[in-house]
Order: structure tokens, then C-alpha cells, then sequence
């Protein structure tokens, strides 16, 4: 319920003269024609508001977490949170996982339950889920009167007014407390303020020797509360009736934190890190969170100015690529509507256009104060395709469109894959990769063909071994002539190459040895047993021949290749296949499941363990060959409701049918095959 949360709070506020729902297509954040046939948001949206003469800056983030991206660059330009619960529903595995990434923040962050007109909303049993998931003080501002069909409204417990359902076309407005709900809200304002006394001791003295706070103290104790993580503030309502959101406005309005009371990381010229505290009476710097290409206004930057205040044609400085910058139009955004403005101020946000480079994570600043914001902090993509285009005319075009999406959308990677000869994109899940490309496919005209990526497997030896190998070729003049002999042995698992010189006696000569160096490593790219790179090798030449004539750098190359590749059969060499980290967040009924599933993919379980809420985190080693389709599968296993991360882990070795049937792929594929 966000977009519709979003047009009830743009609407109450004056800014829209109509709410819409989703479904109609209307919506001011859910604008684009993908996210008007899905009927979900897939991007994050921006628009500003009033409220009591206070500016608002505020996103509306998509839910899936195939658009995870999207969040994490609100994230990085917000001060503060509003979680949108489910009054039926509930706690859900997005809950849990973003809460977790704003811990890392320390953002500060309230509760709304909404929907609580829906059969089923339970308010008292939501926040006490909430208590025993995060083992935190949630703290109702805001309680329901009744819920389901007998929903009324909300009432505020510092304002002490009731909030009575309306016509949704109506603003909310206050009203006196129903008489059957005034012994209840004595009972929680008094749990309220118990909980505000604890945001400064000031407070709590006062409480201690009267027992009670005034409205203006207890604000401020939820204030300082809310910023400081003690407590976190839940406020309800419906906002398809567009009810609850007044008093949710009025609290956030008092308890958000402004950008003045919160400082950015940053690094100085000499990559120090620094503190840079939000002012507008300093040099200009900004740093530029999002990037969208629009097909009218083209590329735009989506910037938060970090200090002073940034005019149109101000000239700036961007260190991420060592460059100058000139800005020329600043706008506000509505949505899609773009406003011009002359300046923006410190803690405001915005959008630049036509910035040609700057992208996103860039900090532009004035020449005087050389800053860099931190980065981003994104997921690695969980989700791979090999791709090409369906002809050759269509190579440009394709890879004009994906780049320009990499652009836009920094969990969406495309890269080439040398080894593997093919182009891999990956992003956050099937739906996150399929809504992508059905985007330039009906852009462009282009039916993509798409495969599963081939796994970079590698190779490796097991036992030491040595070799003697002889170059000789004559060909009229100058022959070609070298002798080595070589010893290799295994390395740790990652230490990649180790070249040792023990030659004693200059039998070959020290110029020779970058060419026995080359020869190794053009060796170890080609493979022994199935083309894959060899890895984990230490080559030693102890010993050899040269030739005052015939010998040369070439020819101790070619000398150093034929050695490894006669001593790989003695070497006891092996397939390597990359292992990764998988960590699985679902609910405990689809434990089981999810472990043999696991099993049957070669899988080892390292942990499982429970995170409250009767959901578990599973982590477990899984090869990256039996994870192709592991969206599909854990979502067939789950009903869409789990979610993962993977990041690589390390090599292990392969053998028997599982290293019969790459090593058989490979022959396939090597050109003479095909």
C-alpha cells in the first residue's frame, strides 16, 4: 500500500487534487507503462511536499525484492524511514531483510500499519510480532478504532483527537474520542509517555516526580527517541480510505530528523576518511544517488546536496573522474513532473539534466572543499543470463540498450566473459531480468536469445611433479633452442601462480626467464583436461640449456609450455568448480523443503538459524553450477515468499561423472567440434 499511502499524502498536503489507486493507472510514483501493466511499483519515485511549513522530500520504493536497487539509492539520500505494514499480513521477509540494512545506517525509522479496514488486521497483535522480531520499544502514536468492517478511524494519543473515517475524497479532520475508547487510551498514552520520558533524562525526572508529560514533551521524547533507535513510533490507518494520514504527517513533521542533524562520511584528496556535517553556509557539494534516461528530458541525475546551495551554471568540480562540471537546469520532482528552480539548498533533493558525466555515486563540489560521499552500498545480483542478439544487424542496438539500463540500474552487470566467450547480464531475480528485457524488446524490436551462463570452472594439480622439455626447430639461419627443467607443486587454494628461479651456475641465462614466465602462464590459460584456466601453481625451473646462437626468449617460452603440459598427466591434475555462499531467508514451515532441496544440489548447510517471526536464515555452500535456476526453484518451493543473497565463496574440486560430463561440454564446444 506505499503508492497508494504516496497519493493520500500528496493529496492531503495539496498537491494533487485526486488520489488514485494502482490499478487505475494514475498513480503519480507508478507512472511508467511497466508499471502500469504489472499494476506494482518497479522503480523508486520522488516528490516533495508541505506539510506545517516543512518540506518533504519523499520516495516511494518498489516491495519486490528483485528492485532491492532501487531502495538502497533512497536509502542513501534519506534521513529517515516510514515502514509500510501489512495490518493483515504483517512482518514479511522484505520487512526483516530491509530492516537489517537500515540498522546498518542507524536510520531512523517509524511504523505504519496500514490497511487495517482489511478482514483480518490485527494492530496489537502486529507490534507484538515487531517486539519479538527486532526486540525493540515500538510505541503506538497512533491506535485503530476497531478494524475489518468495524474499522472507524484512528486516534492520536498525543493530540488526544480521533480521526474518524470519510469519504476518501475528503481530508482527514479531528474529532472528538468516542466515549467507548477513552479507557483504553488512557491506558496506552500512559505506556506512550512512559516510553517518551526515556529520550532525555530531563524527561524522565519530570515523569518520575509528576507522572505524566505534556504533548510539546512528550513529541520531544518520541523525537529524540526515534533518532536515537530507543524507540520506534507506529502509526495506522487505511490509506485506500484515506484515513490516518493527517496524524501520521503531524508526527513525522515534529519527530523526522532535518538534514542539519545528521553529517555524511566522506573521503578527503588524500583518501582520509572525514565527517562532513549538512550546512548551507559552506562550499557546494552534492552527490548523485540515481541516474534515469528519459526519453524526453534524457539523462537525468537525481543529486542531494551535502553542503551550501548549488545554482544552475555553477561550475563544479567531479573527483570521481577528475573533471570539471558546469550545472545548468536544476529541477524538483513531482513523479514524472519535472519543476525548474534556481537553486537547491543543503539537505534538499533534486534532479539535474543533461549532466553527460556524471553517473551515479559521483560527488560534484566546489574546487575550494575537494570531497567523495561514500558509495552505494548494493547486493550482489543473484540472477544470470548468457545473452545475444538475435542477428547480427541487432548487436549494436542490444548492447546499446543494456548498457544504457547498467547506467539507470547498478545491480543490473553486464559483462563479457572472455574465458567463456559470451555476454553474461545478471541482476536481482527473474522478474528484476524479465521486466528488463521485455522493455527494449518491445523498444526495439529484438527477441534476445538467452541462455544459461557457462560456469568459469578451472583446473588444477594435485601432487608435485617435474619435467624436462626441449625446444629445438631449424629453419635456415638462426635456429630455435632452449632446455628446461621444471618442477610444480600445488598451491593454497587462491594463492593463483608462484614463479621460482633455482638455477645455479647460470646455465640459463637470467634474460631468459621472463620467457619461461610467459610460457607457464599462456600454458595455465589453455588448460590440460577441458580448456578451463589452471590455477593454484607453483612452476620452478631449477635447470637447463641454452645456445649461444639459437637460443632466445621465444624460444624458452615454448620450452616452459611443453614442460608444464608433459608433466600435467603425473600431476594428478583436477576440474575445480566455484563454490558460493547462499543465505535463504524463509518462513520455518518451508524449512524442510528448502534443506533437502539444498541436498539434492550438492549443497553443505552451514547454518540455520532463527531470526523471529517463524522465519529462519539458512546459509549454505552451494556450486554455482546448481544454482542456474535457483530463483525458480526456491520460489516453486516457497510460493514466492523467500528470498536469497549469493556471493562467491572459493574453488573445490570435482571428479567422476560430475567432471565427465563438463569435461565432455568443453569438447563440444572447442572449435574443432563445432
Amino acid at each position: 500500500g506505499k503508492t497508494t499511502l504516496l497519493d493520500q499524502i500528496l493529496f492531503n498536503s495539496g498537491i494533487i487534487q485526486k488520489a488514485e489507486l494502482p490499478e487505475t493507472g494514475r498513480t503519480v510514483s507508478d507512472y511508467t507503462d511497466e508499471e502500469k501493466f504489472n499494476k506494482f511499483s518497479i522503480y523508486t519515485t520522488l516528490s516533495n511536499f508541505i506539510w506545517k511549513d516543512c518540506k518533504f522530500n519523499i520516495f516511494d520504493t518498489p516491495g519486490s525484492p528483485d528492485f532491492i536497487g532501487e531502495v538502497v539509492e533512497a536509502f542513501r539520500a534519506a534521513e529517515s524511514t516510514i515502514m509500510v505494514i501489512d495490518g493483515k499480513n504483517g512482518i514479511e521477509i522484505e520487512t526483516i531483510k530491509l530492516w537489517r540494512r537500515l540498522d546498518k545506517r542507524k536510520m531512523p525509522r517509524a511504523i505504519f500499519i496500514n490497511k487495517m479496514d482489511m478482514d483480518g488486521a490485527d494492530y496489537y497483535k502486529i507490534i507484538s510480532e515487531l517486539e519479538a522480531q527486532f526486540n525493540l520499544n515500538f510505541v503506538p502514536v497512533t491506535m485503530p478504532m476497531g478494524s475489518g468492517n468495524d474499522y472507524s478511524g484512528v486516534i492520536n494519543l498525543i493530540e488526544q483527537k480521533a480521526y474518524l473515517t470519510h469519504d476518501s475524497k475528503e481530508k482527514d479532520k479531528q474529532g472528538e474520542i468516542p466515549s467507548e475508547y477513552l479507557e483504553i487510551v488512557k491506558e496506552k498514552r500512559e505506556q506512550m509517555i512512559e516510553l517518551a520520558a526515556e529520550g532525555e533524562d530531563a524527561l524522565i525526572e519530570k515523569f518520575f516526580e509528576e507522572g505524566v508529560l505534556d504533548e510539546d514533551e512528550i513529541r520531544k521524547g518520541l523525537t529524540i527517541g526515534m533518532r536515537t533507535l530507543k524507540v520506534i513510533p507506529v502509526l495506522c490507518g487505511s490509506s485506500e480510505l484515506n484515513n490516518g494520514i493527517a496524524s501520521l504527517l503531524n508526527f513525522m513533521t515534529v519527530a523526522a530528523p532535518s538534514p542539519f542533524d545528521l553529517h555524511e562520511v566522506a573521503y578527503d584528496e588524500k583518501g582520509n576518511e572525514m565527517i562532513v556535517d549538512l550546512a548551507p553556509d559552506k562550499d557546494v557539494s552534492l552527490f548523485s544517488f540515481k541516474t534515469k534516461i528519459d526519453q524526453f528530458a534524457g539523462k537525468l541525475s537525481f543529486v542531494k546536496v551535502i553542503t551550501g546551495t548549488l545554482d544552475h551554471d555553477t561550475e563544479l568540480v567531479n573527483p570521481n573522474k577528475n573533471a570539471k562540471e558546469k550545472v545548468h537546469k536544476i529541477f524538483t520532482v513531482e513523479g514524472k513532473d519535472l519543476k525548474e528552480t534556481q537553486n537547491l539548498s543543503a539537505g534538499d533533493i533534486g534532479v539535474l539534466a543533461k549532466q553527460t558525466n556524471l553517473e551515479t555515486n559521483d560527488t560534484l563540489c566546489s574546487p575550494n572543499f575537494t570531497v567523495k560521499y561514500h558509495n552505494l552500498r548494493l547486493p550482489q545480483p543473484v540472477y544470470s543470463l548468457s545473452i545475444k542478439a538475435d542477428s547480427k544487424k541487432n548487436e549494436d542496438k542490444l548492447a546499446d540498450a543494456l548498457h544504457k539500463v547498467a547506467e539507470q540500474d547498478r545491480t543490473f552487470i553486464i559483462r563479457y566473459n572472455p574465458e567463456t566467450k559470451e555476454t553474461v547480464i545478471s541482476g536481482m531475480g527473474e522478474l528484476h531480468i524479465r521486466i528488463i528485457l521485455e522493455n527494449i524488446t518491445k523498444k526495439l524490436n529484438v527477441e534476445p536469445i538467452l541462455e544459461p551462463p557457462k560456469i568459469a570452472y578451472r583446473e588444477a594439480i594435485t601432487q608435485k611433479a617435474e619435467a624436462e622439455f626441449s625446444h629445438k626447430k631449424q629453419s635456415g639461419g638462426h635456429g630455435q633452442y632452449a632446455k628446461v627443467l621444471m618442477r610444480f607443486e600445488p598451491l593454497e587454494r587462491g594463492k593463483v601462480f608462484e614463479f621460482s628461479n633455482e638455477i645455479k651456475g647460470g646455465s640459463v641465462s637470467r634474460g631468459y626467464l621472463p620467457g619461461v614466465e610467459k610460457g607457464i602462464r599462456e600454458a595455465m590459460e589453455e588448460g590440460y583436461i577441458a580448456g578451463y584456466p589452471i590455477v593454484d601453481l607453483k612452476a620452478t625451473i631449477y635447470d637447463g640449456k641454452e645456445h649461444p646462437v639459437d637460443s632466445s626468449e621465444m624460444a624458452f617460452k615454448l620450452a616452459a609450455k611443453g614442460a608444464l603440459k608433459s608433466a600435467m598427466e603425473s600431476a594428478r591434475p583436477v576440474l575445480l568448480e566455484p563454490i558460493c555462499i547462499v543465505k535463504i531467508l524463509a518462513e520455518e514451515k518451508f524449512l524442510g523443503d528448502i534443506l533437502s532441496d539444498i541436498s539434492s544440489k550438492r549443497g553443505k548447510v552451514l547454518t540455520q538459524t532463527p531470526v523471529g517471526g517463524n522465519i529462519f536464515e539458512i546459509d549454505a555452500e552451494i556450486a554455482q553450477a546448481e544454482l542456474q535456476k535457483y530463483s525458480a526453484d526456491l520460489k516453486a518451493i516457497t510460493s514466492g515468499t523467500a528470498s536469497f543473497e549469493i556471493e562467491f565463496s572459493h574453488y573445490e574440486s570435482i571428479s567422476g561423472k560430475i567432471a565427465d560430463k563438463v569435461i565432455e561440454a568443453a569438447k563440444i564446444h572447442t572449435p574443432e567440434h563445432v
